[in-house]
């Protein structure tokens, strides 16, 4: 089974690359998150393909898998990154060993930024380019799961190691707030930032989107508003509002 996180495709994208080749079934952790609902199984195989937040895998995923069932399956995970993974490696092996998993490796997949609250996200002609060189690394992952073979595990190093220990809960410390998200008047009340909500934090108000401060920065009610109302304060204002393109 592939369960993945998405708030803005590039997850979802790397999960179903996977899928065909495996021929494993995806779930969707979003969805099962807007349902209160974990897992109960017992699986074979789990491979986990999550965003990258400040170097380790989402918090909210973490929990999920933490109240979840799964056997004891072989554990693969694929993070999709603007650039690093820091250490998450370390963290994931952890996890599986409180799960009593067999930890298989952690895959780096480089995809077009889309954190739209801190960086530049790139247009779609750049971000099909981006996505279209991750198709060998993620083609090489889907194999190695095929087969049942471990991914080749990356030496975080020293730097890596500070980024995932010391940065990850600066991050969610300092930035996973949600004050700054705003609805301009493009707003039409559609609600689709309410059903999209993986962490079930935005409700409508006299017509507007109200976040109730359980935000978890996947960034979907940004990216996928149709009237590109949602705003992150005058961060995101001059940056692309970015769904994978595929």
């Amino acid at each position: 089974m592939i369960f993945y996180f998405s708030g803005t495709g590039n997850s979802a994208w790397a999960a179903r690359q996977i899928a065909g080749p495996t021929g494993e079934e995806l779930c969707d952790i979003g969805a099962l998150l807007r349902e209160g609902s974990v897992w109960e199984g017992e699986e074979e195989k789990a491979v986990f393909v999550t965003p990258t937040y400040a170097w380790c895998i989402p918090r909210i995923v973490e929990d999920w898998i933490r109240r979840s069932s799964f056997g004891k399956p072989a554990a693969w995970f694929v993070m999709t990154c603007g650039d690093s993974v820091g250490s998450a490696g370390r963290f994931n092996r952890a996890l599986c060993g409180e799960k009593d998993m067999t930890y298989m490796g952690t895959g780096k997949l480089v995809m077009p930024e889309n954190y739209t609250a801190m960086f530049t996200t790139p247009d779609p002609e750049t971000a099909k380019e981006i996505i279209r060189k991750a198709e060998p690394s993620v083609k090489a992952y889907a194999d190695l799961i095929r087969r049942g073979q471990s991914f080749p595990e990356d030496k975080a190093g020293l730097i890596g190691t500070l980024q995932t220990k010391w940065g990850n809960p600066a991050f969610y410390r300092l930035f996973v707030k949600d004050k700054a998200f705003k609805a301009t008047d493009a707003c039409i009340a559609c609600g689709k930032c309410v059903l999209g909500c993986p962490a079930k934090n935005i409700r409508l108000e006299d017509e507007r989107p109200v976040w109730g401060g359980r935000c978890t920065h996947c960034m979907a009610c940004i990216n996928y508003c149709p009237m590109n109302a949602v705003e992150y304060g005058a961060a995101s204002r001059k940056r692309h509002h970015y769904t994978c393109p595929f």
